[in-house]
């Protein structure tokens, strides 16, 4: 069965043709593509897709934007095979992709979500180690050897103390990603909304550890942009209000507790403080200080 990647696209022609080339590069040829252009304003990558006349390959051009939210539930919509991937049109697959997600799909059929190694990169694509990412992958990501299949109330506090999760990496059962929906109202975070709603209703998410990803961390992504004027801590804030209401539902007393502590993000609020102030940014000073002070 082949693994169903799509990517919603709207950005650097660049960087996307980069990833399209990452999926022609896999050793497996095992996968169909579809590219899903958000009515991006160049008709740059329409012609570079239609000239690579590969049968695999799918193009869809919106007649209007929409936005990152609609594109992913468009993609969601037009998936027909078992596992599906949103690549980020900024990232890269490491040409074993798609057969080590077809390996661990087969051995664990019921993970409704596979986490696979990811490596950071830069807008160069040189490889990178950040705090944020050091963070993620040392600390707060559950510690083990080899695959790991994790559910419940444990990975639903782990994810809310963290989310060291990297959305454009992984692949969902079909099914299950299509009997959630993705929430209006967060377009920061709506990746880890998702992820818990899918979590809540009882899916399990496999780690898998072997290498296979590169993902882009870089300035000009719409999560950085609107890290140092606090504005997408506001988001945050309001998001781990919501889950921690969904655990209390539960029962999940830890999860509840780990969604109102939210550590990782208050201090990562915290750690911008002194930018703003640099900045002489008064209210951006305001809004990341009531996130990591507040209750």
């Amino acid at each position: 069965m082949p693994l169903d990647i799509f990517i919603p696209y709207w950005g650097d022609p660049g960087y996307m043709k980069d990833a399209v080339d990452s999926v022609l590069a896999q050793t497996s040829g095992d996968w169909l593509l579809t590219v899903v252009d958000d009515a991006y304003p160049s008709l740059e990558i329409q012609e570079f897709v239609t000239a690579l006349a590969d049968e695999r390959i799918k193009y869809v051009r919106k007649p209007e934007n929409e936005g990152i939210t609609e594109n992913y539930r468009t993609c969601v919509a037009m998936a027909t095979q078992d596992v599906m991937v949103i690549l980020g049109c900024d990232d890269i697959l490491l040409p074993n992709y798609v057969e080590v997600i077809s390996a661990a799909h087969r051995r664990f059929p019921n993970a409704a979500i596979i986490q696979p190694g990811v490596q950071v990169i830069d807008e160069h694509g040189t490889v990178v180690t950040t705090l944020v990412d050091m963070v993620k992958q040392k600390v707060v990501r559950p510690r083990g050897h080899g695959p790991q299949l994790v559910s419940g109330e444990s990975i639903a506090a782990n994810l809310m103390h963290g989310d060291w999760l990297y959305w454009p990496s992984l692949a969902f059962r079909t099914e299950r990603i299509r009997a959630v929906e993705f929430r209006d109202g967060f377009p920061i975070i709506q990746d880890l909304a998702l992820i818990m709603d899918m979590i809540y209703a009882g899916d399990q998410l496999l780690i898998e550890p072997t290498l296979c990803f590169s993902y882009r961390r870089h300035s000009h992504s719409a999560s950085s942009s609107k890290l140092i004027d606090g504005s997408r801590f506001i988001g945050e804030r309001d998001y781990f209000a919501v889950s921690a209401g969904q655990a209390r539902e539960l029962g999940w007393r830890k999860a509840e507790r780990s969604a109102k502590l939210r550590i990782t993000s208050r201090a990562h609020a915290m750690s911008l403080i002194p930018k703003a102030l640099l900045a002489r940014d008064a209210k951006a000073a305001k809004t990341l200080s009531r996130h990591a002070f507040g209750a």
